[in-house]
């Protein structure tokens, strides 16, 4: 999934997480394997519980950790295309899999 700062995300149906010790450790249903996530990840992956635009994440983010908004950018893209890649995020605009239209 190509995405930019306009993009609007969502965490994917296809999966469970769970917050441990202030990281985040989800399961990909379709692929039976665990993920972690730090915490800034944790706080990206909370934000996707919502669907909501990139640049709002990365304002959220830039906003709460040391962090440039430029390099910001890039990480939060980075980490939201590695996770729809994994099936775990998806665009908020299309329709999930076997939901209702």
């Amino acid at each position: 999934m190509a995405l930019t700062s306009r993009s609007r995300v969502v965490a994917s149906e296809d999966q469970v997480s769970t917050t441990v010790g202030g990281d985040v450790v989800i399961l990909g249903m379709h692929d039976g394997v665990y993920y972690g996530l730090d915490a800034v990840g944790a706080r990206v992956w909370s934000l996707l519980q919502e669907p909501l635009a990139v640049s709002a994440i990365v304002e959220v983010i830039a906003g709460e950790f040391d962090v440039e908004a430029a390099q910001c950018e890039r990480d939060v893209l980075s980490l939201l295309e590695d996770l729809a890649s994994r099936g775990l995020a998806r665009d908020a605009n299309v329709h999930a899999p076997g939901a209702g239209a």
